[in-house]
């Protein structure tokens, strides 16, 4: 029997999640030996060469000069903290802590696009993002638990994804895909490679093997989104992302020993409730005329797990 477009888009978008966060389990296995700057240097030194036979594919002539070199230059430096931020947070923290905090983003979209999109929020959705943020809270619990700077990169990650994804929302069709995709990866080549000429240790073979699958598995799990997205709406879809907390709850238990508390659930589940509300209020008609959230899809952006809206552009849909 033939599945639905949204039961397709919504395994497709289960099967992405999952080799995302198996791309996000090898960061933290590799932060045990190696500064997390340089996993992320590797992880995208590697993404070059699939990058280029993608771009190679796009027919579409021009350079790399931005039309709009302000707002790419924030697009890139945005791109360049959040993967940084996701990666050293990783490394560090328990991988549910780092999905409740990132699960952020969709709350934070919503809370931009009213300054720079001009999007009008109403309660229903203010609502949501209030309560969502309390469910950060919930999970940091400050004054109870000793904070981390992994905590502070994860939040950093997610304010930079957010800001990022409303960058690309706002310039539209203005700006070629080549340039949005590839600044950032320049940008975080540069940044990346200086930090290694303060903290660098020698890698194994078979460990900058692993940065090598970190780039690939973040490449074919945004070509799962994109075609998730183009079988099903994106209410149905969208929601799917979550399911990187059942993943990190697996694999933490399985390979690291890692336990979720309470408090974790509980916020956790309130930060995702209220994403998925705020994807539902989008997806009724008349609620919401840009969507931030539903159109910029919800996975936080690295270098390696570029956004799939993107490579939508460059890799356009052939019948």
């Amino acid at each position: 029997m033939a599945l639905s477009g949204n039961v397709k888009g919504a395994l497709l978008q289960l099967a992405a999640m999952g080799l995302y966060a198996t791309h996000d389990v090898i960061i933290k296995s590799l932060g045990a030996s190696y500064p997390a700057l340089q996993i992320l240097f590797f992880a995208s030194l590697l993404s070059f060469p699939l990058v280029s036979i993608i771009l190679m594919s796009n027919p579409q002539p021009g350079t790399l000069r931005p039309v709009n070199p302000g707002w790419v230059i924030l697009r890139t430096v945005c791109a360049v903290v959040a993967g940084m931020g996701a990666f050293y947070a990783f490394s560090t923290l328990p991988l549910t802590q780092v999905y409740a905090i990132l699960f952020t983003t969709p709350l934070l979209i919503t809370m931009l696009s009213i300054p720079m999109l001009g999007e009008r929020v109403g309660l229903h959705r203010l609502g949501a993002v209030i309560v969502g943020m309390s469910g950060v809270l919930i999970v940091l619990r400050p004054g109870t638990q000793d904070l981390q700077l992994g905590h502070l990169a994860a939040m950093c990650g997610a304010v930079a994804s957010a800001v990022a994804a409303i960058v690309i929302r706002r310039l539209g069709s203005r700006e070629r895909p080549l340039v949005l995709m590839m600044w950032p990866m320049l940008g975080n080549f540069l940044a990346t490679g200086a930090a290694l000429t303060i903290s660098y240790q020698p890698m194994q073979l078979h460990h900058l093997a692993m940065t090598g699958i970190i780039a690939s598995l973040g490449l074919i799990g945004s070509f799962l989104v994109i075609q998730a997205y183009r079988a099903g709406e994106a209410t149905s879809v969208a929601p799917m992302q979550y399911s990187q907390i059942l993943w990190a709850t697996g694999y933490g238990w399985f390979l690291f020993g890692e336990s979720v508390d309470l408090p974790t659930i509980v916020g956790a589940g309130i930060i995702i409730a209220s994403g998925i509300y705020i994807v539902a209020r989008e997806g009724r008609g008349g609620v919401s005329v840009n969507r931030p959230v539903t159109s910029s899809r919800l996975r936080s952006e690295t270098v390696t797990t570029p956004k799939s809206t993107i490579l939508q552009r460059l890799w356009p849909h052939r019948s």
